[in-house]
């Protein structure tokens, strides 16, 4: 009877161990696709606009298999290496300069990323309380400064002092619903106002010139590097088949969600199509209101995921200890507070787009991975499992060069808050009235 019972109670620990294992990849994976599913998605339309809608989709995949490539290579050099953090591999790797060069590329993307965040809820919820009875173009829920600082005090900042990323999974979770549901606003709308919008010249080109700019952009909707060891170390057994795993589901979800909502709101609007695929909707829609507040709600739960990252490059550059609990609640105050008064300065989202995703997110999903396997696997450059990281790194200098070169050149036009020309011929339900 004792061997029986120590036999059941055997079986419920494995039982119990295996279904804590199961959570624990399905927390890290909606973490992941949550973290990859942020403010860069409604640029994608835009990124097909700009190198033509065959490159521009061929160009999506092949940024989604870099970047599920260079995620699994990341920590199989983490693995390697005896590194826990992205930064502690590059200093390993390539010792202190290395490390102060990661440090900044890892803190300045989600850094710019939370900036892109708060405009796009400043652009997003102000257009959403004007569709309330009785909130006018000048009620102070229609002022975008007021609707950043009311959502920084109410959401984003409580959000951010949790210390266990693992507790975000269930908001994720919700996360990843509201963009299926954004999804299906802009589907329901490419069948029903895209037909009434005569599309632009060239707008079904194979390909346009500024596909390098386009790379940059899906990087900056892709990217996910600098959240990678954060979701490993949380899963209940870290091992590279389980990683794996997390990592196909994510970027392959990511990665077919996003191609669906760039084809649909790139092909609705065209060349008309502006960095933020909302501001081509009209006011007076409801439907796209409905999808601005998911959306706007989506941000809100994916800005706690940045700012861990950001506090976890500062305390690893300045403290190189586990922060105490008021040191963690000063870090993240502050970290809050200077993204905040930037997005309040700051209203012209598709710049911060393409910057981001050539200055910080090409290095750290084509460059820096690839690079720091390269040196820490044994053996010669030369064996077929090195190809594909030595062309990745010459790929992204590329990209990353001739990315900030265009941006800087030929820079987006910014028409924040402007209503676009088609609007005046579309009635409330966002349809166009034959005529």
């Amino acid at each position: 009877m004792a061997q029986q019972q120590n036999n059941k109670e055997g079986t419920a620990l494995i039982q119990k161990r295996n279904s804590n294992s199961r959570g624990s990849l399905i927390a890290a994976s909606f973490n992941f696709i949550n973290s990859i599913i942020g403010s860069g998605i409604i640029g994608l339309p835009y990124a097909l606009n700009q190198a033509g809608l065959p490159l521009g989709l061929i160009l999506l995949i092949l940024v989604g298999f870099i970047t599920d490539y260079s995620i699994v290579l990341l920590i199989k050099g983490g693995n390697l290496s005896g590194s826990t953090s992205y930064q502690s591999l590059v200093q390993s790797t390539f010792g202190f300069p290395g490390f102060l060069i990661l440090s900044a590329l890892q803190f300045l993307y989600p850094f710019i990323a939370m900036i892109s965040y708060n405009i796009t809820t400043g652009d997003t919820l102000t257009k959403v309380f004007q569709r309330i009875p009785g909130v006018g173009p000048d009620h102070i829920l229609a002022e975008r400064h007021f609707v950043i600082l009311l959502i920084t005090f109410m959401f984003t900042f409580p959000l951010s002092l949790y210390r266990n990323i693992e507790r975000l999974g269930k908001v994720s979770f919700l996360s990843t619903v509201l963009t299926l549901t954004i999804l299906i606003v802009v589907m329901i709308r490419a069948a029903t106002l895209g037909e009434h919008i005569v599309p632009t010249e060239n707008a079904w080109a194979f390909a346009k010139g500024n596909a390098i700019q386009a790379v940059g952009v899906m990087s900056f909707a892709f990217i996910c590097h600098h959240n990678s060891f954060l979701i490993y170390n949380s899963l209940d057994q870290p091992t590279l088949s389980s990683w794996s795993r997390v990592t196909h589901i994510s970027v392959g979800s990511s990665l077919i969600i996003s191609a669906t909502f760039a084809v649909a709101g790139y092909t609705t609007f065209t060349g008309y199509t502006q960095g933020d695929i909302f501001e081509n909707y009209c006011r007076n829609d409801n439907l796209a209101t409905f999808g601005r507040f998911c959306f706007g709600f989506s941000i809100i739960t994916t800005f706690p995921l940045e700012c861990f990252v950001t506090r976890e490059v500062i305390s690893n550059v300045i403290c190189s200890r586990l922060l105490s609990k008021a040191e963690h609640v000063a870090i993240t105050l502050l970290i809050v507070a200077v993204c905040t008064a930037l997005s309040l300065a700051y209203d012209c989202l598709g710049m911060v787009l393409e910057l981001n995703g050539a200055l910080s997110a090409t290095p750290l999903i084509f460059i820096i991975p690839s690079a720091c396997y390269l040196k820490i696997s044994p053996g010669s450059w030369f064996q077929s499992d090195k190809m594909i990281p030595a062309l990745l790194i010459i790929i992204g200098l590329v990209v990353m060069i001739i990315g900030l070169i265009m941006t800087g050149v030929f820079p987006q036009d910014c028409s924040h808050g402007v209503e676009m020309f088609y609007c005046t011929d579309v009635n409330i339900s966002g349809t166009v009235p034959p005529k």
